[in-house]
């Protein structure tokens, strides 16, 4: 199949790319930089030239596919309605393309936010009203196009997805120590994140592109819940440095808009997306990517 991936470049779209182009697909990445058209070039596939910042012009490569994965998202939290809006806008250039075809639409979300105080499922019925972020709105509106002929599936990411080279946000927790001089959590440390190899994430949204029903909801999640605690010691020794819990309200400035985050306490199951797909998460584990020292090198 062709796919057109938006993305391409970035941290999970270039090795949803490899994992693409392994099995036999077609890639026409979107590059809205000479930088980032020769990354997809050298991975072996097409280029467009664009950017989600001019959605219209993204119907021409939608419309020239078989399916779109859709992974392009401005994280700058500064800047969070704007890129929202911006998200929007590209869902309806992209899905106006797809209308009638049956197509997939393969979309990224996060599986935070979606329960609170229990381990969170596929299965669970959203609220995207009650969500912290106003971005569910987008997810909800992407499902609509199912009465419009289109596939739309989303992968809800786990917020660490970790490996060699991620420059994301185990790796801004890792700068954030390192610039406190502590590795730090808060309370006992025993809150948790849902974690996910970035090499697993990429099977399965080239699973998620190639069968998942139309309304799906998968989640990219290989470990169900990894303790603040456990990553704190496992910075501590990469960077030799003392481990300490923090109070809450107690975060050194050097954590910045991290400190937020680290009093989440979230759980996340992958088990129906396992068995719906046949995925099974096989690389390292977050624990282990830092032991193998790539975040403090």
């Amino acid at each position: 199949m062709k796919f057109f991936v938006t993305g391409a470049s970035g941290w999970i779209g270039s090795a949803v790319t490899a994992e693409l182009l392994s099995q036999g697909h077609q890639v026409v990445g979107l590059a809205r930089s000479d930088t980032s058209a020769a990354a997809i070039q050298a991975a072996g596939a097409e280029v467009f030239r664009g950017s989600i910042d001019e959605p219209d012009a993204l119907r021409e490569p939608a419309e020239a596919s078989e399916g779109v994965i859709h992974l392009a998202f401005n994280h700058d939290f500064s800047a969070h309605e704007t890129a929202i809006a911006t998200d929007r806008a590209v869902m309806v250039a992209i899905l106006d393309a797809l209308a009638g075809t049956d197509k997939p639409f393969v979309f990224a979300t996060g599986v935070l936010g979606r329960a609170q105080g229990a381990v969170t499922t596929e299965d669970m019925v959203t609220n995207y009203e009650s969500l912290p972020s106003p971005r569910g709105l987008n997810e909800k509106f992407a499902f609509e196009s199912t009465a419009r002929g289109v596939r739309p599936v989303a992968v809800a990411f786990a917020p660490t997805v970790h490996g060699e080279g991620d420059n994301g946000f185990i790796a801004t927790y890792v700068a954030m120590d390192r610039a406190a001089g502590v590795s730090g959590y808060v309370g006992d440390g025993s809150n948790t994140w849902p974690a996910v190899n970035r090499a697993d994430a990429a099977v399965l949204v080239r699973l998620a592109a190639e069968r998942a029903p139309a309304g799906s909801v998968l989640h990219a999640v290989g470990e169900e819940g990894v303790s603040h605690l456990a990553i704190a010691e496992a910075i501590g020794r990469g960077l030799e440095l003392p481990v300490r819990a923090f109070a809450e309200g107690e975060v050194p400035p050097q954590f910045g808009w991290l400190a937020r985050f680290l009093t989440v306490d979230a759980k996340a199951s992958s088990a129906i997306t396992q068995q719906l797909l046949g995925w099974t998460p096989t690389h390292a584990t977050l624990l282990e990517d830092l032991e193998a020292g790539y975040y403090f090198r």
